[in-house]
């Protein structure tokens, strides 16, 4: 199952660009991401990104939170 993200853009005064992608929460649930991770996107091709993660978060620290 895919999951369609929109591609948001922010122009600033100072003639500066970001680009921003969404990261759907049930996506975010199944990779088990977690705020302020550090994640790497990859360019395979125009038409493919690769997400990496540099250091996968230990099930430690996921309990502990859990907990509080």
């Amino acid at each position: 199952m895919g999951f369609l993200s929109k591609v948001q853009l922010i122009e600033r005064a100072n003639h500066t660009r970001q680009f921003y992608l969404i990261c759907p929460a049930p996506l975010a649930e199944a990779l088990e991401l977690e705020k302020g991770e550090t994640i790497e996107w990859v360019v395979e091709d125009r038409n493919t990104l690769i997400l990496k993660r540099p250091t996968k978060p230990s099930a430690k620290s996921t309990r502990s939170r859990d907990v509080r």
